[in-house]
């Protein structure tokens, strides 16, 4: 089972962490492509995770206390053991698309 080790600002972010930690021998993988095109230009965050096995998570963290530490206070951080939810910006976001589906299903 794969879980979050990282929750990236952007996509390109979360592909920069996934390389740190593929360096390391670690298998990661991005997700949130397709959630990031949803948003458009408007630069959406928190819809990019870097996913690692469960039994590189342990590792993963490590690294990524290391990359944040590097880069000077990040403003992305490793999840806590609570922190397994959805994003608060994905609750908003698929409100306001449930709201403008309504309102085109009333107008057609």
């Amino acid at each position: 089972m794969l879980q979050i080790a990282y929750r990236a600002r952007d996509i390109t972010e979360a592909h920069i962490v996934a390389g740190l930690l593929k360096a390391n021998g670690i298998e990661a993988f991005v997700g949130g492509h397709y959630l990031q095109g949803a948003m458009g230009e408007i630069g959406a965050a928190g819809f990019s995770n870097v996913h690692v096995d469960d039994d590189d998570f342990y590792r993963a963290r490590q690294l990524v206390a290391e990359y944040e530490a590097s880069a000077g206070g990040s403003a992305c951080r490793v999840p806590d053991a609570d922190d397994d939810r959805p994003d608060h910006y994905a609750r908003w976001f698929l409100l306001a698309l449930a709201i403008v589906g309504l309102l085109l299903f009333e107008v057609y």
